[in-house]
């Protein structure tokens, strides 16, 4: 997945990632994701996302997963850092991407 991070608010979204919430990070847990990582693409200042879903039902475990106090205080924070792509649909923030090559 991949968003845009504001120039003026690189800082503190580094910041925030550099000592994420244990209680945060229990939060993606419980909710089947693993395996998550987060890459800067400077100077375009692009986020790419990864992660691994091992639930069966990704539907209730992200709504669960937004339902969280814990998730809702994070986003409070990353949100206003993130810009999404000029090609997002209405009310998209990281934009899914469709893979093209895996080699095992």
């Amino acid at each position: 997945m991949v968003i845009a991070v504001r120039p003026e608010k690189l800082a503190d979204y580094k910041a925030l990632h550099a000592s994420p919430w244990p209680e945060m990070n229990a939060a993606l847990s419980a909710a089947h994701i693993g395996n998550y990582s987060i890459y800067l693409r400077e100077p375009e200042n692009l986020l790419f996302g990864y992660w691994e879903y091992t639930g069966s039902d990704f539907a209730t475990d992200m709504a669960w997963l937004g339902a969280q106090e814990v998730t809702r205080r994070w986003l409070a924070l990353t949100d206003p850092c993130q810009c999404p792509l000029s090609t997002a649909a209405p009310g998209e923030g990281w934009s899914f991407l469709r893979p093209v090559f895996h080699l095992d």
